[in-house]
């Protein structure tokens, strides 16, 4: 099975077996030895616990308990490659081979599709970045509340509180491209900001991208007057002078910035796409 994920993602690969009906589970990366679990739980073993040779997965692997399967956090373009599961039991042995290429995202267009602050009442979406396969299984979460999918039967899709754990806050307000799985939140509050969580599952995988998104009260950006102004050069300013003294800018400081930019160059019925 061949994927191709985004720097930084999270990726998981699934056994599809219980761990108690089996001896030993085993995964391998370029045929070294990454990961192992035992059917009885006696022997788990991650990155270095497995291999010393395993030193590029410090405390990036994770094993799942109860069916063996797979995830690596923060992925990174040297993790491409050829991952090999090895299932055995008293009598028999079979394996798999699941196959990745990590894409290298420059920072600032990681920045751009990944993090955005926008203006209250403005629309925003959400890029997935692929196109949807019809096998696949498309979920979008909030702060972890599921508000939004889009099925393996294209009939059953389902956005704000028509999904089974939503809260209602984004009523009317979500559309997804059932094309793309991307979503797009309309009339923007406030309550929205936070940080989103994109799921595409696969029949062997999973992979998780994260989000996130800062939504500007008209009040916060118009201050009183000249006072506003004068607050939102400061922040600009402050960040500036953090750009200068450690040569980059920090994720909240780009957030301020953007409000900024906001303020002076509004723009009328913007949506802004992650």
């Amino acid at each position: 099975m061949s994927l191709f994920v985004n720097e930084g993602d999270s990726v998981t690969l699934h056994t599809d077996v219980k761990t108690n009906q089996h001896e030993k589970i085993k995964w391998f990366f370029d045929d070294t030895r990454i990961a192992q679990i035992s059917g009885d739980l006696s022997k788990i073993c991650t990155d270095v616990g497995c291999n010393e040779e395993t030193e590029r997965f410090r405390d990036r692997l994770k094993l799942d308990d109860q069916t063996g399967s797979l995830t690596i956090t923060d992925i990174r373009t040297t993790d491409s490659g050829k991952y090999k599961l090895q299932i055995i039991s008293s009598n028999s042995m079979s394996e798999k081979i699941f196959s990745f290429t990590v894409h290298d995202v420059p920072d600032a267009e990681t920045d751009k599709m990944k993090t955005k602050s926008v203006k209250e009442g403005d629309s925003v979406t959400l890029d997935s970045g692929v196109i949807k396969n019809p096998k696949d299984l498309i979920m979008w979460y909030y702060n972890d509340t599921h508000i939004s999918e889009i099925a393996r039967d294209p009939s059953k899709i389902c956005t704000g509180d028509e999904c089974e754990d939503a809260d209602g806050r984004f009523r009317d307000r979500l559309k997804l491209n059932n094309q793309t799985g991307s979503l797009t939140i309309t009339d923007t509050r406030t309550t929205d900001s936070g940080d989103y969580h994109l799921e595409i599952i696969t029949n062997s995988s999973s992979i998780r991208r994260q989000y996130s998104i800062d939504i500007i009260s008209e009040k916060s950006l118009s201050g009183t007057g000249s006072n506003g102004i004068v607050f939102f050069l400061a922040m600009a300013g402050a960040c500036l002078g953090v750009l200068l003294v450690v040569a980059g800018v920090t994720g909240e400081c780009r957030r301020k910035l953007a409000s900024v930019k906001s303020f002076f160059y509004p723009k009328t019925n913007q949506t802004a796409v992650l």
